[in-house]
């Protein structure tokens, strides 16, 4: 999509997207060790019932999502960062997950006119309707 395409309060919807397990000890063993992403025998006996995917996998997840969906061929080119994240949810093998992004503001930078800003809510859901991401971030797209 073109910065022009995204209006305040469109929602847009990207997705399925199905997480296997290997997809989970994979990403856990390289980027987030921890005993509750990377050891399914121990897992099920912690507080989780279970191996979860790290939430920074979650973050990946989603951002995929949108750079295939709302983002490829457009003038996006970097972000300032989040305004927060939020793991509402654990994540687990098998889970199916649909991204939500609802376009909270656009606007044209005032001290630079070829930037356009995107600030816009990112929520994942799984296929029973349980939010397990919900973040703000911003995008900023060059237009000329």
């Amino acid at each position: 999509m073109k910065f022009a395409d995204f209006q305040t309060g469109q929602v847009l919807a990207a997705g399925p997207y199905v997480l296997s397990e290997i997809e989970v000890l994979d990403f856990a063993k390289k980027w987030d060790p921890q005993w509750f992403h990377t050891d399914p025998e121990a897992a099920a006996r912690g507080p989780f019932e279970g191996l979860i995917a790290s939430g920074w996998h979650t973050c990946c997840i989603s951002m995929r999502l949108a750079a295939d969906t709302f983002l490829a061929g457009s003038e996006s080119y970097a972000s300032p960062g989040l305004a927060y994240i939020k793991w509402l949810h654990p994540v687990r093998p098998g889970d199916v997950l649909r991204l939500s992004a609802t376009v909270l503001e656009t606007r044209i930078s005032r001290t630079n006119p070829s930037l356009g800003i995107l600030r816009w809510r990112w929520q994942l859901h799984n296929a029973i309707d349980i939010e397990v991401l919900d973040l703000e971030a911003t995008s900023l797209f060059k237009l000329n």
